[in-house]
């Protein structure tokens, strides 16, 4: 087995870049894959977030570009990512080992940007693309691009491509790629379902899974905090409660819904806490804004969506807090994830209402683990404020029935005239039912 970057077979160039970036020892995905990239292998890849799945084909793909030359409006490469912030962070791995291999250039193509400096990247006739799959489709309707001489496709994060509903795309982009292409195919979960794509998209592959499918990082201590009531006042009180009594240098705090995401960065503020907000409703000016003053520690607190749940590279976070249970169990991996990268301890709370105790199940289910229950020691008295929060999957009757005492406390109905009872019996028209000015 390689135990260091010198043994996999990379260039001075690379060794040198990734020295500065401050790695010595390959991850065990990036040991197993590199070397079979190398050899032009398709490569089926199973690891949890955080593992360094990035580099395990962005370092390989360096060696193989470096000797070639580009044609007109053709890249050599490309990689697939499910949302914007990992297209960016692709790009910012691109950028970090490439340093000392300038003649290899990339083009970021996203949605939510403005199309026009896009469109210039493509002239400069780019190694490399990095893509979400909407944005490629829509510059390749325009014409701006074309994939005829692809030798490297990377589809990456599979498993949130899936969920995402970008298949079809990814269908109708491989559809225009070569036969020939070596094809790289990573995901943080191996789903009987991802299992059917992949044979879709990949030739003889070599299969690497350096994790159990659906575990979790054995350095993060994660826990379940059970909270008596689904009152998000006694929620957010909780919150701030554990905010204060633990050493948080930083977190992400994860919410289901994307309103209640606005409603507690607000409420986080008013009580002194330094907090920004993310989620997919916002401009993507302010998504960048937001996570690069996370990352620089401009903010300490990101109350976010589940588009943060995934890919997100930011080493030193402290702790994630889940607000909600996720629904879907495999973001539970996902979100918990944010912490406890690159060998580091980290720390994961997860507050649980009555009403959330099935998402729990299903979670313990798929991590084949029962997680630690934890109780709020000294906690202070909640506020009386706030009430329930409706579940998602029920409707409210347009009128609810009133309560026993709600009917003692009503006022008695007024009495029915006899004359117009005798004339109408039990059904009296409305207008007679009503007094009249005269």
């Amino acid at each position: 087995m390689h135990t260091t970057f010198q043994e996999l077979g990379l260039s001075e160039n690379l060794l040198k870049a990734v020295g500065d970036v401050g790695y010595t020892t390959p991850t065990p995905i990036q040991e197993q894959a590199i070397p079979y990239v190398l050899q032009m292998r398709d490569v089926l890849g199973c690891a949890q977030t955080g593992t360094g799945k990035t580099a395990s084909f962005i370092l390989p793909m360096f060696e193989i570009l470096k000797e070639g030359r580009t044609k007109v409006r053709m890249p050599r490469a490309l990689v697939l990512e499910p949302t914007r912030e990992l297209a960016m962070q692709v790009a910012e791995n691109f950028d970090l080992y490439g340093k000392y291999l300038p003649q290899l250039s990339k083009a970021l193509l996203i949605g939510g940007e403005n199309l026009d400096p896009q469109i210039r990247a493509l002239k400069k006739n780019p190694d490399v693309l990095i893509a979400t799959p909407g944005r490629l489709l829509d510059m390749m309707e325009r014409g701006h691009v074309m994939l005829n001489d692809i030798k490297i496709l990377v589809i990456d994060e599979a498993d949130r491509m899936l969920d995402m509903g970008f298949i079809p795309d990814i269908e109708k982009i491989t559809a225009r790629l070569p036969f020939t292409r070596q094809t790289l195919f990573f995901s943080a979960t191996m789903a009987p379902e991802i299992r059917k794509l992949a044979d879709k998209f990949l030739s003889n592959p070599k299969s690497i899974s350096v994790t159990p499918p659906a575990s979790t990082v054995a350095t993060i201590d994660h826990a379940l905090i059970d909270l008596p009531t689904g009152h998000d006042a006694q929620k957010r009180h909780a919150l701030r409660y554990l905010l204060k009594t633990h050493e948080v240098q930083n977190a992400f705090i994860f919410c289901n819904r994307k309103r209640d995401v606005a409603l507690l960065e607000r409420s986080l503020k008013r009580h002194g806490f330094n907090a920004g907000a993310l989620h997919g409703d916002l401009d993507q000016s302010v998504r960048i804004k937001t996570l690069d003053a996370f990352r620089d520690g401009v903010i300490d607190l990101l109350v976010c969506s589940d588009v943060a749940a995934r890919g997100l590279d930011i080493a030193d976070v402290s702790h994630v807090f889940n607000f909600d249970v996720p629904f879907n169990p495999e973001d539970y991996v996902h979100r918990i994830g944010r912490t406890g990268r690159a060998g580091r301890a980290g720390v994961a709370l997860t507050f649980v209402t009555p009403d959330e105790t099935k998402q729990v199940q299903a979670i313990e289910a798929l991590i084949k683990k029962v997680i630690t229950r934890r109780v709020l020691e000294g906690l202070p008295a909640a506020p009386a404020s706030g009430k329930p929060r409706a579940p998602r999957d029920k409707k409210r009757s347009k009128r609810a029935a009133p309560t026993p005492r709600e009917q003692a406390a009503a006022p008695p109905a007024p009495a029915k005239a006899a004359s117009n009872s005798k004339a109408f019996g039990d059904h009296l028209p409305a207008f007679l039912r009503h007094a009249r000015k005269v």
